[in-house]
């Protein structure tokens, strides 16, 4: 991830108000746009100036052509508050994010996430690398606020599960069970990337528990029962993979 400085400036009188409300709303389009990554961005007002940072995917994430119409519509409403459009200052390199993919057309990619990561929620099949959503083809509604709702509900599940917490059973399921209400929408979304993009897009189904690693490895696909293992995994996460009812999923992580 590219660490970001977004700099807004007034050119007319208006109120505090106004130009916080705003930026909240450019703010709020862009995360949900995909070129803005995270859940707060704190802003701040100094000399005159509003000054806020974000982590983006790339250098160019908030370049004018990655903007959808919602994000062109919050500039638009930026000025009409007596505020600019930001300058972006470049500050550098996250080193504590991944890095997203090459600009390339894989041949295959990923719904994956968790609770540690501030990226995409889209991998590369071939490099398992974070891709910016706005270099997917836009969904129904110009943005992918579903889809960043969705990555954000799975983050929650993840943290709960790993705090063994009273909800950790009812949040193991909701991530590792094919039907759940959560996998549901997740491949629901995976199968729009699908038909957008014409890339094969799978679906992560997270794997803990089970009797004992022989048994695990002779799991088959939940929603087909097809045989799913593979011979070796992929990027050391995935140890099956089912291309017709597009999953993947870990060999449980008690006998990895």
């Amino acid at each position: 991830m590219i660490l970001t400085r977004l700099v807004f400036e007034c050119f007319e009188d208006t109120t505090l108000t106004a130009v916080e409300r705003a930026i909240s709303s450019l703010i709020t389009e862009l995360k949900y746009n995909g070129q803005i990554i995270g859940n707060e961005f704190p802003c701040l007002l100094k000399d005159g100036q509003f000054v806020t940072q974000a982590l983006c995917p790339t250098e160019d994430a908030l370049a004018h052509y990655n903007n959808n119409s919602a994000v062109s519509r919050a500039l638009t409403a930026l000025n009409e508050a007596g505020v600019l459009k930001p300058k972006i200052d470049i500050l550098g390199q996250e080193l504590h994010s991944d890095m997203s993919d090459p600009e390339h057309n894989p041949s295959w990619q990923i719904l994956y996430t968790s609770y540690v990561q501030t990226c995409s929620p889209l991998r590369c099949g071939e490099h398992f690398a974070p891709i910016p959503l706005y270099r997917q083809p836009k969904l129904a509604n110009g943005c992918y606020k579903q889809l960043i709702n969705w990555q954000q509900d799975w983050q929650a599940c993840d943290q709960l599960q790993m705090n063994g917490r009273s909800a950790e059973f009812a949040a193991v399921a909701e991530i590792g069970e094919h039907d759940s209400s959560l996998a549901m929408r997740g491949r629901a979304l995976a199968n729009t990337l699908e038909k957008n993009s014409g890339i094969a897009t799978y679906y992560y189904l997270y794997r803990v528990g089970g009797e004992n690693k022989s048994s695990e490895q002779q799991r088959r696909c939940p929603s087909c029962n097809g045989d799913w293992a593979l011979s070796e995994p992929i990027h050391q996460v995935f140890d099956f993979k089912c291309d017709d009812c597009r999953l993947v999923s870990n060999l449980s992580w008690d006998y990895n």
